[in-house]
């Protein structure tokens, strides 16, 4: 018998994205989970990602618990977000989440949309070692 698969964990949150985080569920009108965590398509670039408040977990999605916070996994974003680590950006007059995703391929210039190539398999397996 083999070694024993191990789980991948798809994202990551740097300790400002996890503060960040703790900050806004704290804040929210009703009691959450974590935060949901996807892409759509749309924007001149292609894709842009999702987020929004998890209430409950929805069948299928990955569940990761990263420096005390929850993060909830669209299933149809797992191979578009393998690997990327979620950070927040603090500007002078703007802040918010980004993401560092090795999958994104480029982006429109202003920023609200992305191209990401899924995942390959040989990335999964990296991963999973």
């Amino acid at each position: 018998m083999g070694a024993p698969l191990r789980k991948i964990q798809v994202i990551s949150l740097t300790e400002a994205a996890a503060a960040r985080v703790k900050e806004i569920m704290a804040v929210a009108d009703e009691p959450v989970l974590g935060v949901r965590v996807g892409v759509k398509n749309g924007g001149c670039a292609g894709m842009s990602y999702t987020m929004e408040y998890a209430k409950e977990t929805k069948p299928l999605e990955d569940v990761l618990e990263d420096k005390g916070v929850r993060i909830f996994i669209d299933p149809k974003a797992v191979l578009f977000l393998l690997g990327t680590e979620m950070d927040v950006k603090v500007d002078k007059f703007s802040s918010g989440f980004v993401f560092n995703n090795p999958n994104q391929t480029s982006a429109c210039g202003c920023g609200e949309s992305v191209a990401i190539t899924p995942a390959a398999p040989d990335q999964m397996d990296a991963l999973a070692r």
